[in-house]
């Protein structure tokens, strides 16, 4: 079983996979900064990879949070999620989002599930109450993104397989083929474009050389 661990340049992010048939296999601590406290976001198994990558591709682009700021439930609203104290219901009934403030508390549990049983849970993903709401805001179009995931339907789990709408589609074999390589270039193009945009240093004043006879 894969165990992998990711810090940041700066040492202050830790992303670390731990598989845990029992409890979260994704798991994503931030120490605090001069400007905001620390928080944690974690990640069950069978969580889209699409929503992981949404969050993390969020947290290390250079621009993020200079956007215009976007509450982290309005792409809920604008899907049509139903609304209900505390708790976004998905259109479907299979997925709800939850945020609990009660008695000093503060954290999001967003869950997906084929019934109220709890072998019939999917996946959860959890939130601190600290994340950056631009991370939670990320996490929410990802979820509310209408468009169909790339599954193998045979590999789905037997009951999402009676869920879910299947359609097959060619694809040239170079998409597929170096569709890792292409996701890497472009995230790193972020960090590149962000580092042309920012001025150049200046140079140190050094003092004019004198003449010697």
């Amino acid at each position: 079983m894969p165990r992998v661990i990711l810090s940041s340049p700066d040492q202050k992010a830790l992303l670390r996979l731990e598989p845990d048939p029992e409890g979260q296999w994704w798991r994503l601590r931030h120490a605090p900064t001069a400007d905001h406290p620390g928080w944690w976001a974690s990640f069950g198994a069978r969580t889209p990879v699409e929503l992981i990558a949404a969050v993390l591709d969020t947290l290390t682009d250079p621009n993020a949070s200079h956007a215009p700021a976007t509450a982290p439930l309005e792409p809920l609203r604008q899907a049509g999620w139903n609304w209900l104290p505390n708790t976004r219901v998905a259109p479907d009934g299979f997925a709800e989002v939850e945020h609990f403030t009660d008695h000093g508390s503060n954290s999001w549990f967003i869950t997906a599930a084929l019934g109220e049983d709890r072998e019939d849970q999917l996946w959860q993903a959890r939130f601190d109450g600290n994340t950056p709401s631009h991370l939670i805001t990320a996490f929410a179009e990802a979820l509310s993104d209408p468009a169909p995931l790339a599954r193998d339907p045979l590999r789905l789990p037997p009951g999402v397989r009676q869920h879910s709408r299947v359609s097959a589609e060619q694809r040239p074999l170079d998409t597929v083929a170096f569709a890792l390589e292409r996701r890497i270039t472009d995230l790193a193009a972020r960090h590149t474009s962000a580092t042309t945009r920012s001025p150049a240093p200046r140079p140190p004043h050094l003092p004019k050389p004198r003449r010697t006879r």
